[in-house]
């Protein structure tokens, strides 16, 4: 089966979708041949998934509609121990509990992504599933035997940690369990590929290669690229944190407000990663005004996760915003005590508690630095208090608007 009449190989690879493999010309043979069992495996450490969970979903989805059989792993058993890759400390350890409220979110929001209705649906499974029951006297006879410390200790997943002086055995625990992971669907459902971000590519290789061990057959995997902008930076990081999925977490407007903001030259990798627009489309559409493309590949990936109608009500919204008025119904808000503000707040105070800074140290830099104002009137002195009765809109920089109504 074609992919825009490309190959699904070619296809992926057209989209810079693929950024390292185990061996190219075997990919080639599984991607563009008969249907495969693939895997995808996500830790439910939060109760959603954030940008960089993207690229994987969306190769996951493009697998399904070239005729392959796709499984979510969803680490109900890993999460448990944490991933120690790219980390310089311990990860907060997790209570069963959360683990499983985590994995039902993450569960929910994943089926946005991928099919699990109708035709070639993907199976999704936990891999405490198998861990649950497997005795550690067992798993370390089973599994453990075929891991080497000094190999493993030079691996990428743990350098930091011990460049740090900190990595645990319950940290090294993790790349056998991920291992397993790969050898017990491939026993179970003949699984031949893991899909992942090319920060997991050690975990993930550790799995072919206990495979290769035990079962003296060779599996593949194949990496997704990590969202990193053109200066090398990684993307999806606001003032907040994470660019999450849920808009609980990440408003729909700071959501398409953050694209807008991007690099011109992020642009085109953008629209690859996150549109359905043809190749050629994209290409004729950068070379023109790139103020129309951002915009564009803005509105494609807010749509993509959060569908039309809110990508085009977050649209409007940044028009109203930015069209000299300043004020939308849509903006985001923050409600303040109608008592307090009658009053009279200081301006620190107020900033801190409203969230447009996180102390009042900050505020203070802000002032001093001219970016901040209230009803598009800069805030000169950090004495200043604030009365209102009415809502007014406070202004960090250029990009934050803030909608305070009393209440």
């Amino acid at each position: 089966m074609k992919i825009n009449n490309l190959t699904p190989y070619d296809f992926l690879n057209t989209r810079g979708l693929i950024y390292q493999t185990t061996d190219q010309e075997r990919l080639k043979k599984l991607l563009n041949g008969e249907p495969i069992t693939f895997y995808l495996g996500i830790d439910p450490t939060a109760d959603s998934i954030h940008l960089g969970h993207l690229c994987s979903l969306r190769t996951f989805r493009f697998l399904q509609e070239a005729g392959h059989h796709g499984i979510l792993v969803i680490g109900g058993a890993t999460a448990m121990i944490g991933d120690p890759s790219g980390r310089s400390d311990l990860r907060s350890m997790l209570e069963r509990k959360k683990v499983e409220e985590n994995l039902n979110q993450i569960k929910a929001f994943a089926q946005r992504f991928i099919k699990t209705t109708g035709d070639n649906p993907a199976l999704i499974v936990s891999n405490n599933d198998w861990m649950k029951d497997y005795s550690y006297v067992e798993f370390l006879r089973d599994v453990g035997t075929y891991f080497n410390v000094n190999v493993m200790l030079s691996a990428e997943a743990y350098k930091k940690r011990l460049e740090n002086g900190g990595l645990t055995f319950l940290e090294m625990g993790y790349m056998p369990i991920q291992a397993y992971d790969f050898e017990h669907l491939y026993k179970t459902y003949g699984c031949q590929l893991e899909v992942g971000g090319s920060d997991q590519w050690g975990n993930m290789v550790a799995g072919t290669q206990l495979i290769r061990r035990k079962h003296d057959k060779e599996v593949d995997v194949m990496t997704t690229p990590l969202l990193l902008n053109s200066r090398g930076e990684k993307m999806g990081k606001t003032s907040g944190g994470a660019l999450w999925v849920d808009q609980s977490k990440t408003s729909v407007y700071d959501f398409y407000q953050y694209f807008i903001n991007v690099d011109d030259k992020d642009v085109e990798t953008l629209l690859k990663w996150f549109s359905d627009m043809p190749i050629e489309e994209i290409k004729t559409l950068v070379s023109g005004d790139i103020r129309v493309a951002k915009k564009r590949m803005a509105f494609e990936v807010t749509a993509l996760v959060h569908g039309k109608d809110k990508a085009l009500e977050a649209q409007k919204t940044a028009e109203d915003i930015f069209s000299g008025n300043g004020q939308s119904q849509n903006m985001n808000s923050v409600a303040v005590d109608k008592n307090i503000l009658a009053a009279g707040v200081g301006v620190l105070d107020l900033m801190t508690r409203i969230g447009i800074t996180s102390s009042n140290g900050e505020a203070r830099r802000l002032i001093q630095q001219g970016g901040l104002s209230i009803d598009d009137k800069k805030v000169t002195s950090e004495s200043m208090i604030v009365k209102a009765t009415q809502p007014f809109v406070v202004k960090k920089g250029k990009k934050v608007h803030l909608r305070v109504d009393p209440q």
